[in-house]
């Protein structure tokens, strides 16, 4: 097995808390290795509550995922305002953006070409939601390169409204594109 650099536990909070994520803590973990990003996000509580997509039998790179429940990543390569952001919904359906700076120059990222991600639901039990990701990170960045990153998730409750969570909300309004949200060094 490839010898990990650095693992990191975060727990994610809400911008604003919202009726239905009372009862939710949102946390995981990352860990950095020589080729790859390891993720894994683990939602409990009220899970019930959460519109969470069904699975999709062929799961899809796909635009627009943010507009219901979606887990994401941001990465910046350190020094440098390059970054990508990852969406991952529970349909299993994905999608890697590059931008050459804070909200611009965004364009599907080409070098990645296929994201598969695990889930574990609990069909009887409604407490638990767990979404795993093996990203191959030296397709976009240098194994030796230090990066930046922000975890984020936007979750849509049975009512439809959206909670922006994230390790750290920087701005007026959740925005997961401002850099100084990206705390987590590795």
């Amino acid at each position: 097995m490839e010898e990990l650099k650095r693992t990191t536990h975060f727990v994610l909070h809400p911008f604003q808390v919202q009726n239905f994520t009372n009862q939710l803590q949102l946390s995981g973990i990352l860990a950095r290795s020589a080729t790859g990003l390891q993720l894994a996000y683990e939602l409990r509580g009220s899970v019930d509550k959460v519109l969470l997509p069904p699975p999709e039998a062929a799961p899809q790179r796909r635009d627009g995922l943010w507009q219901a429940s979606c887990f994401e990543l941001f990465i910046g390569k350190k020094g440098s305002p390059q970054y990508w952001e990852i969406n991952l919904s529970p349909s299993g359906d994905w999608q890697v953006y590059a931008f050459t700076g804070y909200r611009q120059g965004m364009g599907e990222e080409t070098a990645i070409t296929a994201l598969p991600l695990n889930q574990q639901r609990h069909p009887t039990q409604s407490t638990s939601y767990r979404l795993t990701l093996d990203l191959p990170l030296e397709r976009l960045i240098a194994p030796d390169q230090p990066i930046e990153v922000a975890v984020t998730a936007i979750l849509q409750g049975q009512n439809g409204q959206q909670a922006f969570y994230a390790l750290s909300h920087c701005g007026p309004q959740p925005d997961f594109h401002l850099r100084a949200s990206f705390l987590l060094q590795l």
